[in-house]
C-alpha cells in the first residue's frame, strides 16, 4: 500500500488483510476495482465505507463510465481529512487507471502528466491499452463523463459491439428516442422524400476529418480526387432502427414511413467519404435528408 496523494493510497487485494495498517493510515474508504468480491477479505465489522467496481483487467472492460463516481468516493474521504485505498488484485492496471483519473480530475492534468506522477510513486504500474484509451478520452471530455457527449456516445457504442458480438441483447437504452414522437426546438433531420423526422442534432456523432483520397488507396478507382468531405451523417442508433439492427451485423437503413433508402449501418464500422473509419457506423446520406431549424420569432 503506497501513498500517492494526500488521502489517497494505491494497493493490492492482499492489503485488505492488514486491518492494522489500514487503521494506522487513517483509511476509511476502500475502493475495489476487481472481479473478485472484496467482502470476503474485509471483516463485516471493519467499519469501512466500501465501493466495488466489478471489472476484469481486459482492454475491452469499461472503467471510463465509473471514473466520476470513483472520484467522488475518494474525495469524500479526503474532504473528511481521512484516506481512501484504491486496489485491484496486483495494484498495477485497474486501480492505477482509477488513481490516474483521480489525479487528472483533481489537478487538471493531462493523462501523461497524471500517469507519470503515479509511476514516480509506484514504478510497476502498467495500465492496459484499453484503459489508456479511456483515460485519453476522459482527458478529451475535460475529466467529466458527459453521457450526452458525442465522444462518450461513440465510446459506448464501441463497448456494446465488444460486449455483445452477436448483437442479440443490445440494451434498449442504447437507442435515442424517436424524434417523430416528441416535439423539440432542437435541430432535426427529415426524410427528403416523405418529410418524416428521423433524428435530432444531438444524435450526430461528429468525427475528425480523414485523409481524403489517400485513405482509399486500397480501392482500384481512377476518379477519386483530393477533396476531403463528409457526404453522410454518422449518428447514434434511433428507436425506429431497432428492428433492423438487432442480430444483424450490417444492412440498409430505410425510412420507417416511406421505406426509401437513407443509408446503411455496420456494427464493425465503415469508412466515411472523408476517409475516416467510424466504428460502429450508422450513416445517413446527406442528400437523402433535410436539416430543419426552428425559426426564432421573438422580436
Amino acid at each position: 500500500m503506497l501513498l500517492v496523494d494526500p488521502g489517497l493510497y494505491i494497493g493490492t487485494a492482499a492489503d485488505l488483510n492488514d486491518s492494522r495498517a489500514l487503521v494506522d493510515a487513517a483509511v476509511t474508504h476502500v475502493l475495489s476495482v476487481d472481479s473478485v468480491d472484496p467482502a470476503s477479505l474485509l471483516s463485516a465489522d471493519c467499519g469501512f465505507s466500501r465501493k466495488w467496481i466489478n471489472v476484469l483487467d481486459e482492454a475491452t472492460s469499461d472503467l471510463l463510465s465509473h471514473m466520476d463516481d470513483c472520484f467522488l468516493f475518494i474525495q469524500e474521504a479526503v474532504d473528511a481529512g481521512r484516506a481512501a485505498l484504491v486496489h485491484c488484485q496486483a495494484g498495477r492496471s485497474r486501480s492505477a487507471t482509477i488513481v490516474t483519473a483521480y489525479l487528472m480530475k483533481r489537478y487538471q492534468l493531462d493523462f501523461t502528466e497524471a500517469y507519470s506522477r503515479l509511476k514516480s510513486v509506484k514504478q510497476d504500474v502498467q495500465v492496459n491499452s484499453g484503459f489508456e484509451e479511456q483515460l485519453s478520452l476522459y482527458e478529451a471530455m475535460q475529466c467529466e463523463v458527459d453521457t450526452s457527449s458525442p465522444l462518450y456516445k461513440q465510446y459506448r457504442l464501441t463497448k456494446i459491439t465488444e460486449k455483445y458480438p452477436e448483437l442479440q441483447h443490445v440494451p434498449r437504452e442504447l437507442f435515442a428516442s424517436d424524434p417523430a414522437h416528441s416535439s423539440s426546438s432542437e435541430v432535426s433531420y427529415r426524410c427528403r422524400k416523405c418529410r418524416r423526422t428521423l433524428f435530432r442534432g444531438s444524435s450526430v456523432l461528429s468525427h475528425a476529418v480523414g485523409d481524403g483520397a489517400s485513405a482509399f488507396g486500397y480501392k482500384k478507382s481512377s476518379n477519386r480526387t483530393g477533396d476531403v468531405q463528409c457526404t453522410s451523417y454518422f449518428i447514434e442508433p434511433v428507436q425506429w432502427m431497432e428492428q433492423a439492427l438487432i442480430g444483424v451485423m450490417d444492412g440498409q437503413l430505410l425510412c420507417p414511413k416511406c421505406s426509401s433508402k437513407l443509408g446503411s449501418f455496420n456494427w464493425c464500422g465503415d469508412q466515411c467519404s472523408c476517409g475516416r473509419w467510424v466504428t460502429p457506423a450508422f450513416q445517413l446520406h446527406r442528400n437523402r435528408v433535410d436539416e430543419i431549424r426552428q425559426l426564432n420569432t421573438q422580436k
